[in-house]
């Protein structure tokens, strides 16, 4: 089996040791190649490349971010056949959240993934059958995990920004960023209009977080949820509030927290399984992401389920049969 190992080594959760264990392991189970991304979209390039040469695995030794670019260049853009082979992707943590990883029931840890993947690759030479997901067509891009308007997107522009200036990403530079975003929303008049199959316009909104899996995210240890009836083989999570006033958005954090949430919130639309919906503002453009990367500003955007879009190599789920 032919296969290429994209590492983003300046992820940050990869160390050169990591590195070294998971290329010697791979290469006594694969005709590997190793590339390492340089520059911002290097992944997206690598994984073009790696799939016009038609190779069977893609695996990435990174976050999220690395893995959602490579996914992109797999495919291409949404809406069209890609004219080539889409080989399987495999995942091996090296960011900070890795919430592809472990929603795949990928261990966290580097070394215990790569022994994890081992396996994986032996069980598939037995059963030949990779695990299939659904993905998020955004219109421009593809989504994996999940996509915006609103909030998540700003916090998501002022980590970049900082980014760009040299700071390291992490979870508290998140939260840095998310108090004033959050506090902001809570002076302005909701102007989003959400449109969900069969149901009327839906007016009033705040923001809106879709969803592909779940937990939407993780604070260190703790899952962050917003739509715990979502899943890779589900349609999309949907979750927009409709008043940011202080009460009613300290009770939808405290859910978002909690270890059983239950958004039975008058303030709060939820819907889970969606087929596709479309977001609109009236009130000008407004800030977009996927995958935790900053999409810019746009009046209306159109978020679409693609089912069994992609292979990955991943333990099966709880409804299908076990690979050994």
């Amino acid at each position: 089996m032919r296969a290429v190992l994209i590492v983003n080594p300046t992820a940050t959760s990869t160390t050169p040791a990591g590195r070294d264990l998971l290329t010697h392991a791979l290469k006594s189970r694969l005709q590997l190649t190793v590339e390492h991304t340089n520059h911002r979209g290097h992944g997206t390039e690598l994984a073009q490349a790696a799939a016009k040469d038609g190779v069977d695995l893609v695996v990435v030794h990174g976050g999220d971010g690395t893995v959602s670019g490579v996914v992109n260049g797999l495919l291409g853009s949404p809406g069209a056949t890609p004219p080539w082979h889409v080989p399987a992707v495999a995942v091996v943590p090296g960011g900070s959240a890795n919430v592809l990883a472990r929603s795949l029931g990928i261990s966290r840890d580097p070394v215990a993934a790569t022994n994890q993947l081992i396996q994986l690759l032996d069980d598939y030479r037995l059963h030949q059958r990779w695990r299939r997901i659904g993905l998020i067509d955004c219109g421009e891009r593809w989504a994996v995990l999940n996509t915006g308007m609103g909030v998540d997107a700003e916090v998501v522009a002022a980590v970049e920004a900082e980014r760009n200036k040299g700071g390291a990403v992490t979870p508290w530079r998140y939260v840095r960023a998310a108090v004033p975003a959050v506090w902001g929303y809570t002076r302005r008049e909701p102007m989003l209009t959400l449109e969900l199959p069969a149901r009327a316009p839906l007016t009033g909104v705040s923001f809106v977080f879709v969803s592909n899996s779940s937990p939407w995210t993780f604070a260190n240890e703790r899952p962050v949820w917003t739509n715990p009836g979502c899943s890779f083989e589900s349609g999309l999570g949907v979750f927009a509030p409709t008043s940011l006033k202080l009460i009613p958005t300290l009770r939808i954090v405290r859910q978002m927290l909690a270890k059983r949430p239950k958004f039975e919130l008058k303030n709060l639309i939820t819907e889970d399984d969606v087929a596709s919906l479309r977001v609109t503002s009236t009130g000008g453009p407004v800030a977009c992401q996927f995958d935790g990367d900053y999409l810019g500003t746009r009046e209306t955007m159109t978020f679409r389920a693609v089912p069994d879009a992609l292979s990955v190599v991943a333990p099966p789920t709880k409804n299908q049969p076990e690979l050994r």
